[in-house]
């Protein structure tokens, strides 16, 4: 299963047409599309025409959704942070580290087009498409 970041769901609500639009297109019609709790707040509250808003949360409601964030994982992804900043790596938001760290902990492959996943592959084997 894949979960789609909040960056390819813009830039495909957007109209976006590149590489990530394209699969996360073909994946909407081919396998289930995981959606987090955290990508789904992301996306929604980006909407300013209530068509649009809509129209979107129609689409989402057909998704899988999970909960990414819970007690016990919250203290592996801060592990998980800690680790890359002891490396000299800061990621820049709290909620990648979240989405990152659920899909290694989960073993899904992550959709995204945002640099910040890149230390999670290389330190954690986060599978990246």
């Amino acid at each position: 299963m894949t979960l789609v970041d909040t960056s390819v769901w813009i830039n495909y609500f957007n109209g976006s047409v590149n590489r990530e639009t394209n699969i996360l297109h073909e994946k909407l019609s081919t396998e289930n599309v995981l959606i987090g709790d955290l990508i789904l707040l992301e996306i929604l509250q980006g909407f300013r025409i209530d068509k649009e808003y809509k129209q979107a949360l129609s689409l989402l409601e057909n998704l899988e959704k999970r909960s990414l964030l819970d007690t016990d994982s919250a203290i592996v992804y801060a592990d998980m942070y800690r680790s890359l900043r002891k490396k000299g790596i800061t990621i820049r938001k709290t909620t990648d580290t979240i989405i990152a760290g659920y899909c290694v902990l989960n073993e899904l492959t992550l959709l995204q087009s945002d640099r910040d996943f890149q230390p999670f592959r290389k330190h954690f084997g986060l599978k990246l498409i």
